[in-house]
């Protein structure tokens, strides 16, 4: 087994004598640590905090039944392993997958680009690794890309159009996904404390 020793506190790298592949690290570390694999480097996530966990099981206990309800695929959540390349791996806050897709889902990981991704942005997280984040989802290819940027008060919504993104800031007023059919809500949800019971949101979803 490797050796891995810390290299930068602030940052939290851990580096071994190589770069790790990724099979390396899911035979390793997947199970046991919240990590991801940067260019064949354990880095491992920062904790996060009450809003950003509140938020994360408001969403989570939104999108799961409202795929459920149409067997349109599945919902994972933050310990999730997407391959992002043969040295590189990332766990997004949310992800979905469509059912027709469902091959690329696997017990270990996630083997391609999941349909949706969904990141919450916390007043903790460095501005380059938001932007290494966002680089990693659009070279994958993931058809669309939330992320909710709390501390600079906006979600950023990317949806891929042939080979590149449309890419639209939203501060307020609704938003609505072109991947999960029907599904929309307001954006003052996702950026303040304030948000509905999930039942009430699921009822109106429905009519």
């Amino acid at each position: 087994m490797k050796t891995l020793q810390p290299i930068d506190e602030q940052t939290h790298l851990l580096l071994g004598d190589s770069p790790l592949h990724f099979e390396e690290f899911l035979h390793l570390f997947a199970e046991d640590a919240d990590l991801e694999l940067i260019n064949g480097v354990l880095v491992e996530r920062m904790s996060v905090q009450l809003d950003h966990e509140r938020l994360f099981a408001w969403l989570m206990a939104l999108l799961v039944p409202y795929v459920e309800r149409r067997a349109s695929g599945i919902v994972l959540g933050s310990r999730t392993v997407v391959k992002v390349g043969e040295f590189r791996a990332r766990m997004p806050d949310l992800l979905f997958v469509r059912a027709e897709r469902m091959d690329i889902v696997r017990q270990h990981a996630v083997y391609g680009a999941p349909d949706l991704v969904i990141e919450i942005i916390s007043a903790g997280d460095r501005r380059s690794d938001v932007v290494e984040r966002e680089a990693d989802h659009r070279a994958l290819g993931v058809a669309e890309i939330w992320l909710i940027d709390r501390p600079r008060a906006r979600l950023r919504l990317l949806q891929r159009e042939g080979e590149d993104y449309r890419v639209v800031e939203h501060t307020e007023g609704l938003v609505q996904s072109q991947v999960l059919s029907g599904l929309q809500m307001d954006v003052h949800w996702l950026l303040s404390d304030e948000r509905p019971p999930v039942h009430e949101v699921l009822k109106g979803l429905e009519a």
